[in-house]
């Protein structure tokens, strides 16, 4: 749909705030991070030139070129960040390691592949992921590794963010103690996460003026700067002083760029944060205003630096024009500080979407996900991780009292996730978009050279506070691999533990059991089949409800999966049993909670299931009659036009089980009147009550197992599972009506 101008230029002033918050108070430690190491400055300012031509260049080819000119058209379904492009990835070469993915999925609206005609690299690269699972496992291992260091970002930015702001109190009052600006700066923390359960809606009003007014300030100080300090600064942008910088400097000067690196820190959340705006704004905002506005801040500072070369460590403040700083100081001060508070926000916010879409693709144990706006959807808090987050920023803070090793870290943070992102674009080039293999070893040459020689010199500044980003990605990696091993375990058991079909069906129409009133809605992580859960609860109890629903809560490899499609209802052999399938399918940025009326939902679906199958038995029975079979293996119906989709048709048309796509048009209220036999005794039987049927399970190492395996399983899954969020709490399930089945199963 076309939008007018209007709402691109509100969009774009709107996307100040939430996406350039993090990108543009970079200017605040920048400088200040290069120069603390043995880098000197010397009377003919060739390290100075060098440095702003490294900002300058650096800020232009990898944020202009590479992310608003190409990483920003790979979105998927207008969803960016790294689980979109891994996500485009998985549904183009068939990489996913999501269990019970289905031919059905692939139907989804949001599910849509690129049209054009695979070329032979495109074909070839395909071909070899998918004949490959340890590579497909890897590539998950890698994408969890940016993954784990965006949550350390989560945890550094603040810190860094906060700390540099405060302590430019000190440029004012020189006598004032360190420990009172540590101190200062982790009131503002603990006030930062205190009130993250509020959501960012009621002051998201103030993001857009606050950041606007911080980039009119920057640029005007810089613009100042350059004509009152140094006019000839722009000779700085010429690319040569960059290669004068490294001959002159050597390895200090290599090692100083883990400091350059700073100024593009907020590219991966401009990217990642598409899903709320469109690319136009986002584009328009940053080439108009966020870029220009930053390079004559840099160039400023840059200027004010080659007369003053003493005030290195302090040099953003000190640039600030005004005789005894005065006239100026204050109001830049303030607005650094709201600015710094604001980017923090929205690392934070983005910390707990990237959770989310990790638990959605089993890598992140089960937590309390709050919605904290009614009209902004994905607005969300999560308590325990926000303490924690909170507990680990003030150890940072308290621990290094100073921006500078913290800056060590956040280098190294940010320039690992901007090379799995170019990793994942090189892969998209070819397998999504069908372009030359010439065109993706390009792109993975130009912009992974540079981000390389990034990551190298971040590396080496590890013993002096790169360590931080280690320990964090180490720890929340242990976590994701842990717990997507174990879930993975117990998917296997799972499907290697099926009740067989005809071994159920062998007992009768009753299967040898007493059915007693009432609805029954057992989970399980299977999409066909009876669960081994079945099995253990009727062996204990040879008895189950009147009507019985398997209900599978899966993740389908898209964003989002409209209310619409949520729902795939079949049923399971004959209609004298009284049992359905239920796959309820979420994507990877939904939440899967089920407080939306669910019971209801779901009945009031196979009841249109139900009549719906009726309604097109006549046509089916004459084909059914050869085989014996009154079934049809996979019939599309889309309950708001009663059509037949033939696409959905297979060769195999009579196997045991009916397959309908139920549309669920939100009305939970159904006449009486309409319903046939099957339907009243659905209702009557929902009228004795529901039941959720819940599986208890405990994993254990083989005693045969090695003793990394016994401590991964029996010590850290074991711990993970005890502590997360339990299901029946995920759903919402009211314990009068909840049954839990335990079962121990070994890996």
């Amino acid at each position: 749909k076309r939008t007018s101008c209007a709402t691109v230029l509100t969009l774009a002033y709107q996307s100040l705030g939430a996406v350039y918050g993090d990108l543009s108070t970079s200017p605040l430690y920048v400088y200040k991070t290069t120069f603390s190491g043995k880098l000197s400055l010397k009377e003919d300012d060739e390290e100075i030139f060098g440095v702003l031509s490294f900002i300058f260049w650096t800020f232009t080819i990898v944020t202009l070129f590479k992310y608003v000119f190409i990483v920003m058209s790979a979105d998927d379904n207008g969803e960016g960040g790294t689980f979109a492009l891994y996500s485009l990835l998985c549904r183009n070469a068939r990489l996913s390691t999501l269990p019970n993915q289905q031919p059905t999925d692939e139907k989804l609206s949001t599910y849509a592949t690129e049209d054009s005609a695979d070329t032979w690299q495109s074909s070839l690269l395909r071909l070899f992921l998918e004949k490959h699972p340890g590579i497909r496992k890897g590539l998950l291992v890698f994408v969890l590794l940016g993954t784990c260091m965006a949550i350390g970002d989560g945890v550094i930015t603040p810190a860094i963010s906060v700390l540099a702001a405060v302590s430019g109190v000190k440029v004012k009052i020189s006598e004032l103690h360190d420990n009172y600006v540590i101190m200062v700066s982790c009131v503002i923390l603990v006030g930062l996460f205190s009130i993250q359960h509020h959501g960012t809606h009621r002051v998201a009003f103030l993001f857009a003026p606050v950041v606007a007014t911080w980039l009119l300030c920057i640029s005007g100080i810089g613009v100042y700067n350059i004509f009152y300090w140094n006019p000839k600064i722009y000779r700085a942008l010429s690319p040569v002083y960059m290669v004068k910088f490294i001959k002159t400097t050597g390895i200090e000067g290599w090692l100083s760029l883990g400091g350059v690196v700073l100024s593009i820190t907020g590219v991966e959340t401009m990217f990642a944060n598409l899903g709320h705006f469109s690319a136009l704004p986002i584009k328009i905002a940053f080439t108009c205003i966020v870029y220009p506005c930053l390079i004559l801040a840099y160039m400023g500072e840059a200027a004010f630096l080659t007369r003053h070369h003493e005030d290195i460590q302090r040099s953003f403040y000190k640039a600030i024009p005004g005789k005894n700083l005065k006239p100026v100081f204050w109001p830049v001060f303030i607005v650094a500080t709201f600015a710094a508070i604001l980017r923090s926000q929205a690392v934070i916010s983005a910390t707990f979407s990237i959770i989310s879409q990790c638990h959605a693709l089993n890598c992140f144990p089960s937590v309390k996900i709050i919605h904290t706006s009614t009209r902004i959807y994905g607005q969300i808090y999560i308590p325990e991780v926000n303490w924690i987050l909170m507990c680990f920023c003030l150890a940072i803070t308290i621990g290094l009292r100073d921006t500078n090793m913290i800056g060590h870290a956040y280098g190294l943070a940010i320039t690992t996730i901007m090379f799995v992102t170019t990793f994942l674009m090189t892969l998209v080039i070819v397998i999504v978009w069908k372009q030359g293999i010439i065109k993706a070893i390009t792109f993975l040459l130009l912009f992974g050279s540079i981000e390389l020689l990034y990551i190298s010199a971040c590396i080496c500044k590890v013993p002096e506070g790169g360590w931080i980003s280690l320990v964090l990605c180490f720890i929340f990696m242990c976590i994701m691999y842990t717990w997507n091993y174990g879930t993975m375990k117990k998917q296997q058991f799972d499907v290697e533990n099926k009740v067989s079909m005809n071994r159920m069906l062998s007992m009768g129409p009753s299967l040898g059991m007493v059915r007693v009133p009432g609805v029954g809605l057992m989970y399980s992580n299977l999409a066909s089949g009876f669960p081994a859960m079945f099995g253990h609860f009727v062996t204990n109890l040879p008895a189950f409800h009147q009507v019985l629903v398997f209900v599978c809560v899966k993740s389908v490899q898209v964003p989002r999966v409209s209310e619409t499609e949520r729902l795939v209802i079949s049923r399971v052999s004959s209609k004298e049993l009284g049992m359905f399938h239920c796959i309820v399918r979420y994507g990877y940025m939904d939440i899967q909670q089920e407080k939306y009326n669910f019971e209801n939902k779901l009945i009031s679906a196979i009841i249109q299931f139900v009549e719906s199958e009726e309604s097109i038995a006549e046509p089916t029975r004459e084909l059914s009659a050869n085989d014996g079979n009154s079934n049809v293996e996979e019939l599309g119906v889309s309950l708001s036009q009663n059509t037949f989709d033939e696409s959905c048709c297979e060769e195999n048309l009579f196997p045991s089980s009916c397959v309908l796509q139920v549309m669920v048009n939100g009305d939970d209220h159904i006449e009486k009147s309409f319903y046939k036999d099957e339907s009243m005794q659905i209702m009557k039987a929902k009228e004795f009550g529901v039941t959720y049927i819940l599986g208890h399970s405990l994993a254990r190492a083989n005693n045969s197992s090695s003793f990394l395996k016994k401590f991964a399983i029996d010590i850290v899954f074991a711990f993970l599972s005890k502590n997360c969020r339990e299901s029946d709490a995920v759903l919402d399930v009211p314990h009068t009506s909840l049954l839990e089945v335990g079962m121990t199963y070994y890996v």
